[in-house]
C-alpha cells in the first residue's frame, strides 16, 4: 500500500476514539466488497456510510446485496486497511489516497475520504491482465507509434477514459518485441508487468520515490529508453518529460484535454507567456502522437465500453503547422486519414456504422451533433438504397 501527503489539514482532526467495530471486521468486510468487483468484473467500487455498497459494472452503478455499511464498520474498514502514518494522514487531511493489493493478480487504486462528516472510499480495480489492442478495440496503428525510437506521446481524456489501459497495451506491445529498458513514474502503479523482451522497472510515489518531481530528476540518470511519466498536470513534469523526448527518450505521458488538437492549449496554459514559443519548437520537432479517447456503453452484452479515439500522428506537415502556430487547424489535417489518424467524428460514425454504439450515444458524446449527424444521416440514406436495390 502507498500514498503521499495533502496540502490542507483540517481545521479538526478526524478523533477516532470510540469509533469502529471489533479489529478485523473492517477487513473482513473490505476483502467481501473487492472479491465482488473481481467475482462480476466489475470496474470500480463505492461504498458510502449507511447505504449499501456499489459496484461499476460496464458503466452502471449496482448495489452489492449485502447489509447497509454502517459509520462504524467504515472507520474500522480505515483502522484495519491503513497503516499508522496513512491513517494519521487520513485524520489529519481527511482523505487518503493509496494503492491496495487484493492478490497477486488484483490490485486496487483507493481513495478513502470523508463526506458530510462520514467515511466513504472509492476503488478502482488494476490488474496484472494487460489486454492486447484488438481486445480494447484500439487500431493496429497505435503499435507503429509504441515502437518509435524517440519522442513524445501523449493521451489526452477526462479521468476514467481509459487512457492508462491503453498507454500499458502499448507498452506490453513495446515490451513482447524490443530489447529496450523502460521506467514508470505512476501514483499509484496501476499495471504489473512482467519483463519479456524489455527490463521493466516500475516506481511508485511514496514507496519508491518522495515525488514526481525527484522521480523526474533521476529518470535521465536510471538510463530508461523509454519512460511513463503518469499525468502531466503542471511546468515541471511537461518540461522534464519533453527534455528527455529532445535527449533520445520515448516518453509516454497523460493530460487532461477535449481533444487531439486542442492538447496543445492545455500545454501551452501550463507555461509563462515568454516560454510558450520555445515549448512550441520543441513540440513541433518532438512530438510523436496525441490521442484522445472516451470509452462509451455498446451495444455488445460482451462488451462493456468501447474507445471512441481522435489521433494526431506528427508528419512534416503536422510539424510545419505547429511552427507556424496553428494549431487550430490541425483538425483538417487530422481529418485527411493520413498516416493512420482519426477525428473523433469520423470514430463516431465508424462505430456507429460497425453497430458497436448506438446512434443517440454518439449524438450525446459528440461536441459537434450537428456534423455528426449530417454523416449519421448519410449511412442512414446509404442503407435506404442498398435496401432498395
Amino acid at each position: 500500500m502507498s500514498g503521499h501527503d495533502g496540502k490542507q489539514f483540517l481545521t479538526s482532526p478526524i478523533n477516532l476514539t470510540g469509533r469502529g467495530t471489533a479489529p478485523g471486521e473492517g477487513k473482513k468486510a473490505w476483502t467481501l466488497w473487492l472479491s465482488a468487483i473481481i467475482k462480476f468484473g466489475g470496474s470500480d467500487l463505492i461504498v458510502k456510510s449507511d447505504l449499501k455498497p456499489r459496484i461499476r459494472h460496464r458503466g452502471v452503478l449496482k448495489d452489492v446485496e449485502v447489509d447497509v455499511v454502517t459509520q462504524d464498520l467504515m472507520f474500522q474498514v480505515a483502522k484495519d486497511i491503513l497503516d499508522a502514518g496513512q491513517l494519521d494522514i487520513f485524520c489529519k487531511k481527511g482523505s487518503m489516497d493509496f494503492a491496495y493489493d487484493y492478490d497477486d493478480r488484483n490490485r486496487f487504486r483507493v481513495n478513502i475520504f470523508m463526506a458530510r462528516g462520514k467515511p466513504a472510499v472509492a476503488a478502482r480495480l488494476i490488474t496484472s491482465n494487460i489486454k492486447k489492442f484488438e481486445d480494447l478495440y484500439l487500431p493496429q496503428s497505435l503499435g507503429d507509434v509504441a515502437m518509435m525510437a524517440q519522442g513524445l506521446i501523449l493521451f489526452a481524456g477526462v479521468t476514467g477514459s481509459g487512457k492508462s489501459t491503453s498507454i500499458a497495451a502499448m507498452l506490453q506491445f513495446v515490451n513482447e518485441r524490443k530489447k529496450v529498458h523502460i521506467v514508470t513514474i505512476e501514483d499509484p502503479i496501476e499495471y504489473i508487468f512482467k519483463d519479456d523482451k524489455a527490463t521493466i522497472n516500475q516506481r511508485e510515489i511514496g514507496i519508491d520515490c518522495v515525488s514526481f518531481n525527484d522521480a523526474l530528476r533521476a529518470l535521465v540518470r536510471e538510463n530508461p529508453d523509454i519512460a511513463l511519466v503518469g499525468e502531466m498536470r503542471d511546468y515541471e513534469t511537461f518540461e522534464a518529460a519533453v527534455r528527455a523526448a529532445e535527449t533520445g527518450h520515448l516518453v509516454f505521458g497523460t493530460i487532461h484535454a477535449s481533444s487531439a488538437w486542442q492538447t496543445f492549449g492545455r500545454i501551452y496554459d501550463l507555461f509563462p507567456v515568454e516560454e510558450r514559443e520555445q515549448i512550441r519548437k520543441l513540440l513541433a520537432y518532438n512530438l510523436r502522437a496525441i490521442v484522445y479517447q472516451k470509452l462509451l456503453p455498446t451495444l455488445h452484452q460482451n462488451i462493456a465500453r468501447i474507445p471512441a479515439l481522435e489521433i494526431l500522428i506528427s508528419t512534416p506537415a503536422v510539424q510545419k503547422y505547429i511552427l507556424e502556430g496553428r494549431e487550430g487547424e490541425l483538425l483538417d489535417i487530422i481529418k485527411s486519414r493520413d498516416a493512420g489518424m482519426i477525428d473523433f467524428t469520423s470514430s463516431l460514425v465508424d462505430l456507429v456504422e460497425k453497430e458497436y454504439i448506438h446512434q443517440g450515444v454518439a449524438l450525446q458524446s459528440t461536441p459537434k451533433p450537428e456534423e455528426l449527424r449530417m454523416r449519421l444521416k448519410g449511412i442512414s440514406q446509404g442503407a435506404s438504397m442498398v435496401g432498395k436495390g
